[in-house]
């Protein structure tokens, strides 16, 4: 299967704006791109790009004042097969783990797990080990939200999104990666592009797509409490402790960003 990917973001600034960017497609995607995601800024800016400290590829530029157009336009090939299940996958003793999944046991800025931890043992101690645990983490937290582009903000943490019932799929995200920290499962958070192939209409609104990746059995495994069903044509962008490792931009003065629009198809030959 071939998919073409790619955005269009137009940011207004009130003066020159540092910018770090993570729009890149994930390294472990690059023998897959037929076409390359390259960054293409109008006006012109000089971009150069560094690996920040979870593999990420990031960019940098200075925005002028004014308007600016980011976008890329790529095609990247994927098997067409949905997200892996297995479910006879254990979950490791935390004494087992390899030391650097250790980082995706512990809270961070938008994953409490100092106040969500008597919830989720209240809520999945009887549950079986493994991903059978992970999987009735997804399923409580799915049934739990309610989603609307309305109920975001940039602020709203797992805590939050457990007591106000509503958010969108970071906010899915961020609960149920809470949730297998707690219950000692590295969890970490993944953005990048997820359309709606083999999937049935009505389609909703392209956004860049927030899941998680648990890990189990020696392997990193991907979840999504949001859809609760496995997938095709997922492109990783970016994995980090939670959503404020992982934004799509970070800007370091004033601006206002004026549109912004993905895109992520099926092609068909012909």
């Amino acid at each position: 299967m071939k998919i073409r990917i790619g955005y269009e973001l137009i940011y207004d600034c009130a003066q020159p704006t540092p910018m770090i960017l993570s729009l890149s497609v994930h390294y472990s995607r690059m023998s897959d791109m037929i076409i390359p995601d390259h960054l293409i800024a109008d006006p012109p800016v000089p971009i150069s790009a560094y690996r920040d400290s979870f593999g990420n590829w990031c960019s940098r530029i200075v925005a002028p004042k004014g308007p600016l157009r980011l976008s890329t336009d790529a095609v990247i090939r994927d098997s067409g097969l949905p997200d892996i299940v297995v479910l006879e996958a254990r979950q490791t003793p935390v004494h087992e783990l390899p030391d650097e999944t250790l980082l995706f046991l512990l809270g961070s800025r938008y994953c409490e797990t100092d106040r969500l931890s008597e919830t989720a043992w209240q809520l999945f101690h009887t549950t079986p080990h493994g991903w059978a645990r992970v999987q009735a983490i997804c399923d409580f937290v799915n049934r739990h939200i309610t989603f609307g582009y309305q109920h975001a903000r940039a602020s709203k943490s797992a805590w939050d999104v457990f007591h106000e019932r509503s958010g969108v799929c970071r906010d899915y995200a961020h609960l149920a990666i809470a949730f297998c920290r707690c219950m000692n499962i590295p969890a970490r958070y993944c953005t990048g592009y997820l359309g709606d192939i083999g999937m049935p209409p009505p389609y909703e609104l392209m956004d860049f797509a927030g899941w998680f990746e648990a890990y189990l059995d020696g392997h990193w495994y991907t979840f999504d409490a949001r859809n609760n069903t496995p997938r095709i044509g997922r492109v990783l962008i970016a994995r980090g402790r939670d959503a404020a490792d992982v934004a799509i931009s970070n800007t370091f003065g004033p601006n206002i960003l004026k549109s912004f629009k993905v895109r992520t198809d099926e092609m068909f030959d012909g």
